[in-house]
Formats: C-alpha cells, structure tokens, sequence
C-alpha cells in the first residue's frame, strides 16, 4: 500500500469517527434535496445532507422511486439555460462565458450528489442508492439519464489513484472474509474450508481493490492460481487433492475468478487495472512466471446455442461452436455477445485456448454446457490487441481458436447441403421455365 493510501484510509477513517449525528425528519426527500443544493453555509448544508442519507435509509422502494423520479424531472438542465449560455460564449469566449455555459449545462442533481458526499461515511450510501436506481428504474429513459450523472461522479471518484489494493489471506480480518465468500460470483465458495483452501496454501493468491471511503468492503477481487503450465478444468485448480507447488517452481499465474462487488459500481470498470497490477506485482516476487491466463466461464453459449437451432454438444464439436459464438457472435454495437469475452477483449487478452467438460457444476453446465476458455495476458501485446478491440471490434486469438471456428462453419455447411438434398422435391424450387 503506498503512503499517499495510507494518508487517505486514516483521513476517511477520521471522518467515520467523527461522524455527523442526526436523525431524519418527516419532510420529503424532494424537500429536501431542494434545500441542500439552495444551501450556502457548510453547517446547515452538511446537517440537510445527513438528513437526507438518513431519511433514505429508512424509505421504501416506493420512496425511493419517487425520489429518483424528482431528481430525473425536477434536478435537470434546462434547455433554454444552455442555450442561452451557448450563445453569450459564441459571441464573446471569455472566461465568465464559459463558466457560465458550465453552469448551465451541468443539471443540478450533480450538485447535490457532491454535497452529500461529504457527509462522513456517505460515499456507501451513495454506491447503495445507485444499486437502487438500477434496479427500480427499469426503462423509464429519464432515470437512465440520472444513472449517467451517478456514473459521471463515480468514474471520478473510484478512479486507479484512489483504489488500494489489498492482498487477502487466510490471515485477513473475519468480516472481509466473510465478504469474499459472500460475493464470490464465478465459483462458490462452499464453507470456511473451501475459503482456507483458495487463500493459504503457498501457490494460491487473492488481492483486492478497495476505497479510502469504504476501507472494509472490497470493490473487485481475484483469486490467483499458481501452477505449471495451462489447467484446462477448474476442477485441477480448486480440488483439494491437487499437487501442491512451492511458487518458486511455478511457471503459470491462473486468474479462475474475478468477482465485481458492488452492484453500484456495475459499469465503472476496475478490472483491467487489478489484472495488470497483480501481474506486475507477481512477476516482480516470482521472476518464473512467464505465463498469466485465465480459465473462464462462457457465460452466454447455452443461449446462443438454442438462438442457433443447435442440440447440446461435447467434446471438438462444443469446442468448435465455442470457438465459432466468441469470434462471430456479436452485439449490434459490434462487440461480441458474451460478457467475459468483452472484459477480457476490452482488456488486450487474446483468446488461447477451448476447453469441453471443464466445468461440470450445475451452473458451468447451464451457462457454457461444461466449456472454458483460457484468456492470454501477453504483457508486450495487450496495448496492441486493446488498441485493435477499441477501434476496430477485433478479436485476438489463437491460430487454435481460428481453426476451430473455421470447422464449426465447414459442419454447419455440410449439415445445411444434407438438410436441402433431403428435402421432397416438391419442395425444390423447378428449375424449368414455364409460360403463361
């Protein structure tokens, strides 16, 4: 942990100790967000801020959407404002011009935002009252737009210089353990066994990103094998009957799960720093780690599979449909279907390998039909494989990948001419030229 994180835990942890105390009134929530952004004095400004906090805590869902929905129609810009401002900064660029357009063209509600941050302690809140937002909004499109105001102010206050990364170990405090196991999202953690196996032995490693703001809840985290060379089923990575390695003698860092834990935070992306920072951090303790892979779930091939027509498969023939539904399915923005796939792409990995029966759990069967692919984390490549993704939708992957891909299109060809010539032939269209 650097110093400048140190500094920032014990000033956060400072303002937690010295918490404003109040409790909420029966005014409305719209009252009072009115009133905090109207406020001048940093006093009152901070006791309507906790008011507020407050009062939403106790709220119901009900509440609550009404309280979005006035933030989404009331805390908006305003068109003629923007407008106005827009054409006094044309006629004259000057400073007071452009503060003003500023002004305008920000909408209140991001005012207010800020103004409860800064009651101690409020940025928890914050984060729950956006895991709110999403799911009580549906598809009203005016509190979509108020979500972009939440992500807006997020983006800034979650960025890298702010995050802390963490190691967890067997030897972590009880309640952040007890975290890891409840947001574990890719593979159940099943008891406090299970946890001890992932965490103590010395060729497992867990880290995690946290905030100065909510020092003991854990933004993302990823459980780290190390092993030689390239495990093909998440059963060799998490049975307790495996060989076990000094890290010295290993040659392979394994990402098996990487876990989001806020729902509040869905979108504000930390995964791309935490992989390159663990790696980095790894290969600086353990020189012999040459090689830094996944071994991921394929969330969406099922689905895709049945949106095909396509009756379950094993063995080369998953492989190959796998290989076909990560390079060709794709959303209409361009970017593929599956969501592991757009992390791990959007990241500069490059797709490695296929893997059938890798994962047999209920959940591995019913999303990916048992299948796993490992994700390459070349360090000399992953700015240019990025740089390809962003710009042009392009897939890096293995020759390996592309061969699959290519059979799985050669066999659906082949199934489609047998499926015509055994069509009736009434069914044929003639081939000869009637006339009337």
């Amino acid at each position: 942990m650097t110093l400048l994180a140190d500094l920032l835990t014990t000033v956060f942890d400072r303002r937690d100790r010295f918490s404003w105390r109040s409790k909420p009134g029966d005014r409305p929530l719209p009252d009072l967000a009115a009133e905090l952004v109207a406020a001048e004095g940093e006093v009152t400004g901070l006791t309507i801020a906790q008011q507020l906090l407050a009062g939403y805590r106790e709220a119901d869902d009900a509440t609550r959407l009404a309280f979005f929905r006035f933030l989404a129609q009331e805390m908006t810009i305003s068109p003629d404002a923007i407008r106005q401002a827009l054409a006094a900064y044309e006629q004259g660029q000057s400073k007071a011009s452009y503060r003003a357009y500023m002004e305008a063209a920000e909408p209140p509600r991001q005012e207010l935002i800020r103004r409860l941050n800064r009651v101690p302690g409020a940025t928890r809140t914050l984060v729950r009252m956006r895991m709110d937002l999403l799911r009580l909004g549906g598809d009203d499109d005016a509190i979509q737009a108020l979500d972009l105001d939440f992500r807006h102010l997020f983006a800034s206050w979650f960025n890298r210089g702010f995050l802390v990364l963490r190691p967890i170990s067997w030897e972590s405090p009880a309640h952040i353990l007890e975290k890891i196991i409840a947001y574990e999202a890719v593979h159940a953690i099943n008891s406090w066994d299970d946890l001890r196996d992932r965490l103590e032995p010395a060729d497992r490693r867990c880290f995690a990103f946290f905030h100065p703001a909510m020092p003991d809840e854990p933004l993302i985290f990823v459980e780290v094998a190390l092993t030689r060379g390239i495990p093909g089923t998440i059963h060799e990575v998490l049975t307790d009957q495996r060989p076990r390695l000094f890290p010295e003698d290993a040659d392979t860092a394994v990402f098996y799960s990487i876990s989001n834990c806020q729902q509040g935070l869905a979108g504000i992306s930390f995964g791309n720093s935490l992989i390159k920072q663990v790696a980095s951090d790894l290969a600086h303790d353990w020189p012999g780690l040459k090689t830094f892979v996944t071994l991921s779930p394929i969330p969406g091939l099922v689905r895709w599979l049945d949106t095909q027509g396509i009756a379950p498969l094993s063995g080369d023939g998953l492989r190959e449909q796998a290989a076909r539904y990560l390079l060709q399915a794709r959303r209409p923005d361009g970017q593929p279907v599956d969501p592991v796939a757009r992390f791990h792409l959007g990241n500069g990995a490059r797709i490695l390998h296929l893997h059938a029966d890798a994962d047999l759990s209920d959940k591995g069967l019913a999303q990916s039909a048992g299948a796993m692919v490992n994700y390459h984390y070349d360090f000399d490549t992953v700015t240019q494989n990025h740089e390809g993704y962003a710009t042009r939708h392009q897939i890096a992957a293995s020759s390996e990948i592309r061969g699959l891909a290519a059979a799985a299109e050669k066999a659906d060809k082949a199934a489609q001419t047998a499926r015509t010539a055994r069509q009736p032939k009434s069914d044929k269209t003639p081939d000869d030229k009637t006339t009337a």
